[in-house]
C-alpha cells in the first residue's frame, strides 16, 4: 500500500495531512553534523553511498516523516555533464569551466558521476517502511543552467540572464541539453526506487513574464512529460520559487502533478487560483521555523486551513536554515500531526 504522502501526491485528499521538509537531511542535525565531520567534504558525503543513505534516513528516524528526500546536489547534473564541481568552504559550490567563457560542446559528459546516486536511492528504498514515500529530485534546467554558465550562485544571475538574452540559440542548446540529462537521471532515480520527484527551480524568481514561460516553463514541461511516458505513476512535483503570480500558469501549462509554495505566496490566494483539485506542498517561511514561538504554530495552522480543500503536503517555503533548533522542528510536526482538516 502506498504511503500518504504518495497518496496525497497522486491526488487523495486525506484528513491528516503528510509532511516532510525541503533540507530535512542536513546540518540542523546534531547526527548529521557527527557524520560530516567524519567524512569530510560535502561531495565526499554524496558520494559516499552507505553515508549519503543514512543522512537520508536520519530525520526519518528522529521525526517519522511521510517522505524521505534523496541527499545529494542539484549540481551533480552538470557535474555528470563533464563541468567539475568543488564545494569550497565559506563560498558554496563552484563549477569549471563556465559557459560564459566556453563552449557546450568543450564538455565530455561522464555519465558514470550518475550511478553512486542511484546506489544511494537503492539503499535507502531497501530501508524504509512502506509508509514512506521515498523522494528524489533535481534542479529545473533554468537553475542548473545559471550555475553552468556563471561558475557559482549569483544573487540576480546577471550573467545568465545577459545570455539567455543576447545568444537564445546558443542559451537553448544549454537548457536542452540539461532536460535531456535531467530526464536520463530522474527514470534512473525511479528505476533505482524513487516514488516521486521533484524539480527545484530555486531561481524561477528572476526571470521576466516571457523568459519565464521560455526557460521555466517549456523545459519543466519536456521534463515532465517525458517522466509520465516512462515511468507512468509517478507523481512529478515542480517547485518554481519566486514565481508569483505566474505560479498559476506554471502549474497549468507544465503538467506537473504538484506544486511547491514558496513562502512569499500567500496560501488563501494559491488556495483560489491553482487549478482545483491539484496537490500543493509548503509553504511555511523556513526563518519563522528557526524563531519559534506561538507565531509559528499560528502561521502552520493558517496554511493548513488555507489548503484544508485540497490534497496537500505541509512543507517549508525553501529549505530549513542550519540554525533551526531540533525542538522548533518537533512543534511543528506535533502542530500537524493533529491538525484534522
Amino acid at each position: 500500500m502506498p504511503g500518504l504522502l504518495l497518496d496525497t501526491l497522486r491526488g487523495t485528499r486525506a484528513d491528516t495531512v503528510p509532511m516532510w521538509l525541503m533540507r530535512q537531511a542536513g546540518r540542523y542535525l546534531p547526527e548529521y553534523r557527527e557524520l560530516r565531520a567524519d567524512k569530510g567534504g560535502f561531495l565526499e558525503l554524496v558520494y559516499d553511498t552507505a553515508a549519503a543513505a543514512e543522512v537520508t534516513i536520519q530525520p526519518i528516524r528522529r521525526f517519522g516523516f511521510d517522505g524521505a528526500i534523496l541527499f545529494s546536489d542539484i549540481l551533480i547534473v552538470p557535474y555528470a555533464m563533464g563541468q567539475d564541481l568543488a564545494f569550497l568552504a565559506g563560498e558554496g559550490p563552484q563549477l569549471t569551466p563556465r559557459l560564459v567563457d566556453h563552449a557546450l560542446s568543450s564538455l565530455q559528459a561522464v555519465p558514470q558521476r550518475l550511478d553512486p546516486i542511484y546506489a544511494t536511492v537503492a539503499s535507502v528504498k531497501a530501508q524504509l517502511g512502506p509508509e514512506t514515500t521515498l523522494l528524489g529530485f533535481s534542479g529545473s534546467p533554468w537553475t542548473v543552467a545559471t550555475y553552468m554558465v556563471n561558475g557559482e550562485g549569483s544573487r540576480d544571475q546577471h550573467e545568465t540572464r545577459a545570455m539567455a538574452y543576447s545568444d537564445p540559440a546558443g542559451f537553448g542548446a544549454i537548457i536542452d541539453a540539461i532536460i535531456d540529462v535531467t530526464v536520463e537521471y530522474l527514470v534512473g532515480q525511479i528505476e533505482a526506487g524513487a516514488e516521486a520527484v521533484q524539480l527545484f527551480d530555486s531561481w524561477a524568481g528572476s526571470l521576466a513574464p516571457d523568459e519565464f514561460a521560455r526557460w521555466v516553463i517549456a523545459p519543466n514541461a519536456a521534463i515532465a512529460a517525458a517522466i509520465h511516458e516512462r515511468c507512468p505513476g509517478v507523481p512529478v512535483i515542480g517547485f518554481p520559487k519566486g514565481a508569483g503570480e505566474k505560479l498559476p500558469t506554471y502549474a497549468r501549462e507544465t503538467g506537473v502533478d504538484a506544486v511547491g509554495v514558496d513562502e512569499t505566496i500567500d496560501p488563501e490566494w494559491a488556495a483560489r487560483e491553482l487549478p482545483a483539485g491539484m496537490p500543493v506542498q509548503g509553504n511555511l517561511d523556513p526563518l519563522l521555523l528557526l524563531a519559534g514561538g506561538e507565531a509559528l504554530e499560528q502561521r502552520t495552522q493558517t496554511i493548513l486551513r488555507a489548503f484544508a480543500g485540497r490534497p496537500h503536503v505541509f512543507n517549508l517555503g525553501h529549505g530549513i536554515d542550519r540554525r533551526t533548533p531540533i525542538e522548533h522542528v518537533e512543534r511543528l510536526k506535533n502542530t500537524v500531526r493533529n491538525w484534522r482538516g
